[in-house]
């Protein structure tokens, strides 16, 4: 019921982050160009500006900048944009093919930043093939008079973004460098997001792990109850691998992040660099996250693997105790199957009755002796 409320208080702000395609703003403007826009002054101006245009016009001007939004572009197709803003072959190479690590460099028109974008990826249950955590890129081009950002993946989207900052004309009027602190901003809120989600998930397998007895009914498994010693550990494991996919995309940005904000570099407005501070600090605090979510990983399973083997060892001492209560009537078959002729119990009518009764009450008494011991 916990874990439902959750999923239902995270589902509003995963709404809020859509992208309304009837947006004029957002109107498409080829197969891989999702928006261009000229801001002069920090105002958008009107009409959808094909990239030459836009391009043209901030150069005549010498005000303002170009921000260009493309999605999975192909060689092709971001081959004309290249050659128009003069970026360089390497940073081309890197933001058509993608499967980047995050990064930061310098080139002499650009800087050219890789961001990994993650989310989380709701599910009912967590099984031992459950995704949790998706990822996609943003490469970011930021230049004197232009922004070219390249998204891959199905998430992640800069179209709300780019509306909150259009209501921020202040903010937009610092250049190219307010957009990539906005894009690493968000970027690093949705880390923020994906953690507390995973942190749920975490303290779901461990409450079910010290809750729960490890040992259950074939019914009991067939109905998704306790965790059995293999199905526990599949959960865990698989929650590990989501996790380190999580760090995949998380740590590697630490670097790019303290470069812009310690390092003077000539396309980041100075005014812009103590902002890029207080993003390297909720990085640098999900980075600590990330690793205590895997020490405490590590013990959750590691207190699995030892209720597993306290449960083994218990069945091993029932089995144990009924050998042994089942060693007294062996016994006494045993003696009296050698067939021997002077065995006085053979000719004696209640001979029979007597070992049958004997036997019953040493089988009772050594029954009752483990059962006080708690081995039955």
């Amino acid at each position: 019921m916990i874990s439902n409320l959750r999923k239902a208080v995270r589902l509003p702000q995963q709404r809020r982050r859509g992208v309304d395609l009837s947006h004029p703003a957002r109107s498409p403007l080829g197969t891989a160009v999702v928006n261009c826009a000229v801001y002069e002054k920090g105002v958008r101006q009107p009409g959808d500006h094909p990239a030459e245009d836009a391009f043209r016009r901030v150069r005549e001007s010498g005000n303002g900048f170009v921000w260009i939004g493309l999605h999975e572009p192909s060689e092709q197709e971001f081959a004309g944009i290249a050659e128009l803003f003069g970026l360089h072959p390497l940073a081309v190479e890197d933001a058509v093919h993608a499967h980047q690590r995050p990064k930061l460099e310098r080139y002499d028109s650009a800087l050219f930043t890789v961001f990994k974008t993650v989310c989380y990826v709701e599910h009912d249950r967590l099984t031992e093939t459950s995704e949790v955590v998706n990822t996609g890129e943003i490469m970011v081009f930021t230049g004197a008079d232009f922004v070219i950002t390249v998204r891959h993946g199905g998430h992640g989207s800069l179209g709300p973004l780019r509306e909150q900052l259009e209501s921020d004309p202040e903010q937009l009027a610092v250049g190219p460098s307010a957009v990539l602190h906005a894009i690493a901003d968000l970027v690093v809120d949705d880390y923020l997001d994906v953690t507390a989600a995973v942190q749920d998930d975490i303290d779901d397998v461990e409450s079910e792990v010290f809750a729960e007895s490890p040992r259950r009914t074939k019914s009991e498994e067939r109905r998704g109850g306790a965790m059995g010693p293999g199905t526990g550990a599949g959960r865990i494991y698989q929650l590990k691998r989501e996790l380190l996919e999580l760090k995949r995309a998380v740590a590697p940005l630490g670097g790019p992040l303290n470069a812009l904000a310690t390092r003077p570099m000539a396309l980041v407005d100075p005014h812009i660099t103590t902002y890029f501070r207080d993003v390297s600090d909720h990085l640098e605090r999900v980075t600590e996250q990330i690793t205590a979510f895997d020490e405490l990983l590590n013990s959750i399973l590691q207190a699995h693997l030892a209720q597993v083997t306290v449960a083994q060892n218990e069945d091993m001492r029932r089995i144990s105790a009924w050998v042994a209560i089942l060693a007294v009537p062996t016994m006494v078959c045993g003696i009296y199957g050698m067939n021997f002729e002077h065995m006085p119990e053979k000719h004696w009518t209640f001979g029979y009755p007597l070992i049958m009764a004997v036997t019953l009450t040493l089988c009772f008494l050594i029954h009752r002796g483990f059962k006080r011991n708690g081995w039955l």
